[in-house]
């Protein structure tokens, strides 16, 4: 076994009474008092996931983009400095090594972040095709991330920085100087669907850094939210997990990610997946809702009403905003329509469930 690493605040999460689990190789917070009401906090005002687990890979110079384009699927060409871009890492078998989001600081200067569990891997990877000496570093060690995130997030933020936040597009950002740490990136992006940004300053400056952030949100009730609310969270918003939703075994248009695939490039197994897009897939990721009462999880069965299975549940919950088991997961083409019945085999019984348009909430 491994050892489980410890993110650089592990001890104040402690302090701060968070139940800590393994997760992705990592010693993490999954929640702090409950997950409805992180959940919650989330929604309606503001909280901050300290998910320092995830990597951090920069990569520069005259090749960088070059590499990046033969690499990932989406075109990152078409960046502007202080532009973010979500993307994948096709295999050579048709699956996803990961998803990931591309910065581009400015030419030549980007930094790529990956999954936790998959930053060796991602490395690796990514190495294997760097042959025109593009200069890459893994600095994941070294940077912290805050995910501040909801409605409330950008007035709490806001006190700590003279960089305008609102000015910064979704899926943008700027690096600037915040709660008197410098270099530090405040991006647009998030994995809730309530707004917010998130921050990444190096891990000198994290105990600093946190500390400001929650001193500013002391009056609107900010809260830390563990693992448990982010999952529920982007559930409800229909964002993929890796080792869930998307893996090895997926592919990029069978998981709805058909828009972060272009082919105006070529990319690592571009051909195959171009012939897998006229010809059609056979399977799709949808979300889906419980119409009986019932809670969806990893890997139930997906039936029609006749008792066929046609597919399996990938990610399942309670949804805290509708109140009733909500869920992703590949079912065969014809039953992926919104509206279609489907039924999820839990503990032996088939409840009855309904094809949703996504976001479900």
């Amino acid at each position: 076994m491994d050892e489980i690493k410890r993110i650089p605040l592990n001890d104040i999460h402690e302090k701060l009474g968070a139940k800590m689990v393994p997760f992705a190789g990592f010693n993490m917070p999954v929640r702090y008092s409950s997950d409805l009401e992180e959940h919650m906090t989330v929604r309606n005002g503001v909280g901050v996931f300290d998910v320092s687990h995830m990597g951090e890979f920069t990569l520069k110079g005259p090749h960088a983009l070059d590499l990046i384009q033969r690499v990932t699927s989406n075109d990152a060409g078409k960046l502007v400095d202080g532009q973010a871009q979500y993307s994948c890492l096709p295999d050579e078998n048709g699956g996803i090594v990961d998803d990931l989001i591309v910065y581009k600081i400015k030419d030549n200067d980007y930094l790529l972040v990956v999954n936790a569990g998959n930053i060796d891997k991602d490395w690796n990877w990514i190495s294997k095709f760097n042959t025109n000496g593009v200069d890459m570093k893994n600095i994941s060690s070294d940077i912290c991330l805050f995910a501040v995130q909801g409605p409330k997030a950008v007035g709490v933020l806001q006190k700590l920085t003279k960089t305008v936040l609102s000015a910064i597009k979704y899926y943008h950002f700027a690096v600037g100087e915040f709660a008197g740490a410098g270099d530090v990136v405040m991006s647009n992006t998030g994995y809730t669907g309530s707004g917010g940004f998130e921050i990444y300053v190096h891990k000198d400056n994290a105990e600093k850094v946190w500390n400001a952030i929650f001193e500013a949100g002391k009056d609107v009730g900010i809260k830390p939210i563990g693992l448990g609310a982010r999952d529920t969270l982007r559930l409800e918003k229909g964002f993929c997990l890796y080792g869930n939703d998307i893996d090895h075994s997926t592919s990029p248009l069978e998981a709805g990610l058909g828009w972060i695939t272009k082919f105006t490039k070529d990319f690592t197994n571009s051909p195959s997946l171009k012939k897998q897009k006229e010809t059609g897939v056979k399977r799709k990721l949808v979300g889906f809702k419980m119409v009986d009462k019932g809670i969806p999880r990893h890997d139930y069965e997906i039936k029609n009403a006749k008792g066929d299975v046609i597919g399996k549940v990938t990610s399942g919950t309670i949804s805290p905003m509708l109140g009733i088991g909500i869920g992703l997961g590949y079912v065969a083409v014809d039953y992926s329509n919104p509206g279609t019945e489907i039924f999820i085999s839990v503990r032996n019984k088939d409840i009855k469930a309904e094809v949703s348009k996504l976001p479900l909430v």
